[in-house]
Formats: C-alpha cells, sequence, structure tokens
C-alpha cells in the first residue's frame, strides 16, 4: 500500500477519506464502495456487541473485556464517591505488522500535532 499525503495532512482518518482512498486505487464506484466500507464496519460492530472478538491479521485485534466495578470520584465534587458499575469495553491490542509502523513514527510530530476530536461523517 503506498503512502498518500492527502491522508497524512488531517489527523483524522475518515470513513470519507477511506472511501475516496479505495476509489482513487480501484476506480470501483464510490457508492459500492461506501456500502462495502459500510459493510465491513457494521459486522465488527455486531460481532462486537455480541462478545466475540474480530482478528484482523497483521492490523490487530478488537477484544471485548470486562472491567471491574469500580470507585470513582465526580470532578465537581470531590468529597462524593460513585460506585462505577462492572462493564463491557472494546480493547485493541496492535498486530505485529502495525506496531512497527507506529515505531517508525516520529514522536516529536505526534506530540506537535494532537489528535483531533473525532467527527461524524458519511
Amino acid at each position: 500500500m503506498n503512502f498518500n499525503p492527502r491522508l497524512a495532512m488531517s489527523t483524522n482518518l475518515t470513513k470519507r477519506e477511506i472511501v475516496l482512498e479505495i476509489y482513487e486505487k480501484t476506480g470501483f464506484p464510490q457508492k459500492q464502495i461506501q456500502d462495502t466500507v459500510q459493510m465491513t464496519l457494521d459486522i465488527v460492530m455486531e460481532a462486537l456487541a455480541t462478545g466475540r472478538n474480530v482478528e484482523l491479521r497483521n492490523f490487530g485485534v478488537l477484544e471485548v473485556q470486562v472491567r471491574k466495578a469500580r470507585v470513582g470520584r465526580n470532578p465537581n465534587k470531590p468529597e462524593t464517591e460513585v460506585v462505577i458499575p462492572e462493564r463491557a469495553v472494546v480493547k485493541f491490542k496492535s498486530g505485529k505488522i502495525l506496531k512497527q509502523k507506529i515505531k517508525q513514527l516520529s514522536l516529536d510530530k505526534l506530540r506537535n500535532n494532537p489528535p483531533a476530536e473525532p467527527t461524524d461523517d458519511v
């Protein structure tokens, strides 16, 4: 997969950018690509919602784990303790190739370019 400088300019990668990248590489209709990307994400989401882990070789594993109940504090009223109940969470473990690519990142560049707030797209 080739590096696309257009994608490196924005802080967050969006579904729209994924669709455009695939379109540029394949020439397939954008609507077809958009539907395929959305179906893929829906399948991943449904698997996680039913407690299944999602393994994507060389990329990583999305794992459903149980976070134990704990006592937390309200930052506005630190004297008040609040019980945070046990709940399911999704954890990501990066795969071998992704780990290698992350090691090559410039830490200075990351420090100067903090992640942007998430946005809703497509």
